[in-house]
């Protein structure tokens, strides 16, 4: 997530994430192939690919069009309730009795990202909405977007019937990013070799991390997944920061933390016994 926020800077929020989208494209069709589009399951396509495309849109454009680096930091932060919110979901959508003690894991996590994005100034809703006030499109997108993976993550594993769709996903992705870009007054690019190398890193980078996610999902353990899941916000955060060489506060940390807990609660009271 670094390394886009650095791209987007380079080649702006639009066309900066629709090259992202496709250098991913083309790396995983020469790894794992030209996806077999008529043996995906057609409801899997179009609702999980659907979901797919807009959170995508959703995250990289308000990593693009935050305001400033520190502020794509919070980006992230918001972007991470998706665990809890995965938990909370399929809670939800559950035949099974539900932990009571879910619920207050639930609100830790958001109170974790209300911490994080006051920053070091006390926690209110007046500093909440001053902060969001600033780019309200921007956290409305990340915050969105929390709710579309989450819902992702709950159906892949029921309609995708085994099939692994994420190489299609990204080019779906990718061809809605072109056309926005084409719809956008954003300027014309201007490649150098830092631009182009931060580009061929993120795309690579990005096509891996969500292909290894996409087979974790059909077919591996939902809980362990889950659980490392969780260690997520804190394990980006660190290294985006690290990335974008930015000072975290004492206050944002204490927000990840939370973000970090309270996912993990939500895991622990909904675990199978």
């Amino acid at each position: 997530m670094g390394f886009v926020r650095n791209v987007t800077e380079l080649l702006g929020p639009v066309g900066g994430a629709a090259l992202i989208y496709t250098v991913a494209s083309l790396f995983l069709m020469a790894v794992m192939g030209i996806p077999q589009v008529k043996r995906y399951p057609p409801r899997y396509v179009v609702i999980c690919g659907g979901l797919f495309v807009a959170y995508e849109i959703c995250l990289a454009l308000a990593l693009g069009m935050a305001n400033s680096r520190q502020q794509a930091i919070e980006m992230l932060v918001i972007n991470y309730l998706w665990p809890a919110l995965t938990v909370l979901l399929a809670v939800m959508f559950s035949a099974k009795k539900t932990n009571l003690l879910v619920y207050p894991s639930i609100v830790l996590a958001f109170v974790g990202v209300a911490w994080s994005i006051t920053g070091d100034q006390d926690l209110s809703f007046t500093q909440i909405a001053t902060n969001v006030a600033t780019n309200p499109a921007t956290y409305a997108m990340a915050f969105v977007g929390a709710f579309l993976w989450a819902i992702y993550c709950n159906l892949t594993k029921r309609i995708s019937n085994g099939h692994n769709g994420i190489t299609l996903f990204f080019v779906m992705t990718a061809v809605t990013l072109w056309i926005k870009y084409a719809l956008s007054d954003e300027p014309s690019m201007t490649f150098t070799w830092e631009a182009s190398g931060l580009l061929i890193i993120s795309g690579i980078a990005m096509g891996s991390g969500y292909a290894l996610w996409n087979y974790a999902i059909i077919g591996g353990n939902m809980v362990l997944l889950a659980t490392l899941s969780y260690f997520t916000p804190v394990l980006s955060t660190i290294l985006s920061s690290f990335i974008l060489g930015i000072a975290l506060t004492q206050s944002f940390l204490q927000g990840v933390v939370m973000v970090t807990i309270g996912s993990l609660m939500c895991w622990w009271v909904t675990r199978e016994k």
